[in-house]
């Protein structure tokens, strides 16, 4: 009886990694990415409404070399950032800069144009879902995006030394 469940487990196994059983699987295309922009976004519109924000994104490695004790730098890898989302594109016009340090996730795609001469080219790109601006805000963007007016007419704290009890 104990060796028919080992078999049944053995034969379970075997069907969950069989190679007929990879054609079933599914695939992912999701990528990462943080670093900081090349140059300041591009926003092009379309006549149906629509709008379309590139810009490329330099990422770069680096390890840690415990026999010379320093860090050490890889190449930057440049990326091709597209974004078709009208909210995110909105946000990326609005808030990217040259130089500012972004998150992104999206996906890998590939596409090819003509250009004027009629050569045929091949680019790939980054199409963004989901976006996090990190680093530091530029100056005159404190207080969570409030002028100093905005800031000066919040509340403040009533000071504790002036309690009755």
């Amino acid at each position: 009886m104990r060796i028919r469940k080992k078999a049944r487990r053995f034969a379970v196994l075997i069907q969950i990694i069989h190679p007929n059983s990879l054609n079933k699987m599914a695939s992912v295309n999701k990528v990462i990415l943080v670093g900081h922009l090349g140059k300041d976004p591009e926003i092009r519109n379309f006549e149906n409404g629509g709008s379309i924000c590139s810009f490329p994104l330099a990422t770069k490695e680096s390890y840690f070399d415990r026999e010379k004790n320093q860090r050490i730098e890889q190449d930057t890898d440049w990326h091709n950032i597209r974004i078709g989302k009208p909210g995110l594109a909105k946000i990326a016009q609005q808030y990217l800069h040259k130089g500012s340090q972004v998150y992104l996730e999206g996906v890998i795609r590939y596409r090819s144009y003509q250009t004027k001469e009629g050569e045929t080219k091949y680019i790939t790109e980054i199409q963004v879902e989901e976006m996090t601006l990190l680093g530091s805000r530029p100056q005159g963007e404190g207080n969570n995006g409030r002028t100093e007016e905005a800031a000066a007419q919040v509340p403040q704290p009533m000071p504790t030394d002036d309690l009755p009890f």
